[in-house]
């Protein structure tokens, strides 16, 4: 008597069957043409611009508040698709249609025998932000707490290096919205802010790359100043929709 054979997929492992069988759009990677559609919708557009705006004004703070000066702005703007579900593990990156980001630093020029009064400057400026106490508050963060009174005191010649004696000569202050760095001073050999990294490939409306003055190098503000401070702010998820389709991300 001939045997009748079982369907191939009768004799799969069960948990292999399930996720055979489970496999929806949610668990797909978003098809390129969608990420492009969501990209470039109204949403994700209003969104694009009010998260620019506000990096903006932060770069612009440290322009018109602080002694330093404003040379370049460097912004990298990107939209990814989600990747598909990984049935041994999971990751944010299967669990959204698409996610787009704002990085944007600014760099500054300023007198190198002059270091001291600039980190003054700036932390003046956080000190009065501070004092407002309103929504403008928070663009420049770093006001004159114990360590960057001595920091100044530091550069100015008047006191020891604040991180300690036989450390690096410091560089940097930072808070969850942004660091701010600078060229070295005292340092053998020194450390400097390097140019901007290359563009993402992709082209609008999955990626925006800018430099303004577009034909301004880090080189060149230093050449022009003296030195380079640089402000790297933190990058903000602007716009992201969820697999179920929700907008768990939007700018307001």
């Amino acid at each position: 008597m001939t045997k009748t054979r079982a369907p191939a997929a009768l004799s799969l492992p069960l948990g292999l069957l399930v996720a055979l069988t489970g496999c929806s759009a949610q668990d797909r990677a978003t098809d390129p043409a969608e990420v492009r559609e969501l990209a470039g919708s109204t949403q994700a557009r209003h969104s694009r611009e009010g998260a620019e705006a506000h990096l903006r004004s932060v770069v612009r703070a440290y322009d018109e508040e602080t002694p330093l000066t404003l040379g370049l702005v460097s912004l990298d703007d990107t939209c990814a698709g989600g990747t598909a579900a990984d049935w041994l593990s999971s990751s944010e990156d299967d669990r959204y249609k698409i996610r787009c980001t704002l990085r944007v630093s600014a760099y500054y020029g300023a007198d190198p025998k002059r270091i001291a009064q600039a980190l003054d400057g700036v932390f003046s400026a956080g000190d009065r932000e501070a004092a407002a106490g309103d929504g403008a508050a928070g663009t420049v963060p770093f006001g004159h707490d114990d360590y960057r009174t001595r920091l100044v005191a530091y550069y100015a010649g008047r006191g020891p290096n604040p991180t300690g004696p036989d450390t690096p000569e410091p560089v940097q202050v930072s808070d969850p919205s942004q660091t701010l760095s600078w060229d070295t001073a005292r340092s053998d050999p020194p450390t400097r802010a390097e140019e901007p990294g290359p563009p993402a490939a992709g082209g609008p409306p999955l990626s925006r790359h800018l430099r303004e003055p577009a034909s301004t190098t880090v080189a060149d503000v230093r050449a022009r100043h003296g030195m380079v401070f640089r402000l790297e702010l933190s990058s903000v998820d602007y716009y992201s929709v969820s697999k179920d389709g929700r907008t768990v991300q939007d700018w307001e």
